[in-house]
């Protein structure tokens, strides 16, 4: 594992994918955990096309030591920093039969434990008491995001598109893209392997097409405290 290689994949593209981090055994015991947790509270999302579960690493503690493994911490420390820690999570399962499809975006805000009208944070959004503002541009800038793919997946069953270098353009909108300069990428990640991004870059998802499924546990790490009395809404601190 190079990691210099990896690091300069981030900064120059936005986004990296590197594979074999967690085994298929790895990988199995995460999807059992997840699988045995009683799924009844306003943090687990399901319908017929998503099931997703918010505050992931907070609903199922259990799952904190099987996905933070040796790897994934070497990962944090040698492309992120010492200093950074998790502050959000959540777990996305795209079934067989979706037809779910997100268009190009990019990540502009941030999950927080309250909300508070300070300069530089705005505009607000509030559902099921869960609180989240677009914050300024350099803590999105100080964000990375792994995401962890408990399935193969590609074009067919929902890998994400980017442009590439679009986290380098600051707010970005979709509307505005200029398609006969940008070009367009899929980022295949196989089971076991993460893809780790920038907030700001653009990126979407397709629907599935061949009936295979699409779990990926999608984790937020930061360096940056928010200002007071602003908390992240979901620090957890990494032992690295």
């Amino acid at each position: 594992m190079v990691f210099a290689d990896y690091k300069n994949e981030i900064e120059e593209k936005g986004f990296t994918v590197i594979p074999n981090i967690f085994s298929d055994n790895e990988i199995d015991t995460i999807i059992t955990t997840i699988e045995n947790t009683e799924k009844n509270n306003t943090s687990f999302r399901k319908s017929a096309g998503l099931f997703a579960i918010r505050h992931f690493l907070n609903e199922i503690p259990q799952a904190q030591t099987l996905i933070l493994n040796k790897k994934l911490k070497q990962i944090i420390t040698e492309l992120f920093g010492k200093d950074y820690f998790i502050v959000k999570s959540i777990y996305f399962d795209k079934p067989q039969n979706s037809n779910w499809f997100v268009s190009y975006h990019q990540d502009l805000t941030i999950s927080t434990d309250k909300k508070s009208e300070i300069e530089g944070y705005g505009p607000w959004t509030t559902k099921n008491n869960l609180f989240a503002v677009q914050p300024s541009i350099g803590i999105l800038q100080n964000i990375y995001t792994i995401r962890i793919h408990l399935d193969d997946t590609d074009e067919n069953n929902g890998a994400l598109k980017v442009v590439p270098s679009s986290h380098n353009k600051g707010i970005y909108r979709p509307e505005t893209i200029n398609w006969n300069v940008e070009t367009e990428t899929t980022c295949p990640v196989n089971k076991g392997g993460i893809m780790i991004m920038k907030p700001l870059l653009l990126h979407s998802s397709s629907r599935t097409t061949n009936g295979n499924q699409r779990r990926v546990i999608h984790i937020e790490f930061s360096n940056t405290q928010l200002a007071e009395p602003l908390n992240w809404a979901e620090k957890l601190d990494i032992n690295l």
